[in-house]
């Protein structure tokens, strides 16, 4: 296999483990939002929510981390010299976080399964957007690599990420008090 196919491959791997996050996230709060139901209705929608979680976090997001990561593995082994870059070594240590992202996901999806979920609604909504920012962080490292200047790339990620959190407050202010 040649490298630029396995580029693709782990390319691929990426798009699908971001995927699963972005759904997984809408999951866990739709499976709170649930909570505010009358019990009956709350039992199946939790449920429901659950199974669809359970799904996504085991058929989609756990083997594409095994494949990404595996396929990234690999180009590293074909190309050593890449790990002498630091957009490289600031790109694994991003993956890094994302893994603990990955790990905390799971542990939400565990307190789920036993019906425990005490994290706020609002908590989860800024949970869920950390998937986009490291969807954006990782993305612009392996993309722009020395190409800009990293103190322009932080404010610029400050930025999004401000502006994420106003979006979400405004959500929650208007769209959310509407129903």
């Amino acid at each position: 296999m040649s490298y630029l196919s396995i580029k693709a491959v782990h390319i691929i791997f990426v798009i699908c483990w971001f995927a699963g996050l972005f759904y997984l996230g809408r999951m866990f709060i739709y499976f709170k939002e649930a909570e505010n139901r009358v019990d009956n209705e709350k039992k199946i929608l939790q449920k429901q929510f659950l199974l669809m979680s359970e799904r996504v976090m085991n058929i989609i997001i756990w083997p594409s981390v095994f494949l990404a990561s595996t396929f990234g593995l690999l180009m590293l082994y074909y190309n050593p010299g890449l790990l002498g870059a630091l957009w490289m070594k600031i790109k694994l240590i991003v993956v890094l976080f994302l893994l603990v992202y990955v790990f905390v996901c799971q542990h939400i999806l565990n307190l789920m399964k036993k019906g425990i979920l005490n994290i706020s609604e609002n908590k989860l909504r800024f949970f869920s957007e950390g998937a986009t920012l490291f969807l954006i962080a990782i993305v612009s490292i392996a993309s722009l690599k020395t190409e800009v200047s990293w103190i322009y790339f932080t404010a610029i990620f400050i930025i999004i990420s401000v502006l994420l959190s106003l979006l979400i407050k405004l959500y929650q202010k208007y769209l959310l008090k509407k129903n």
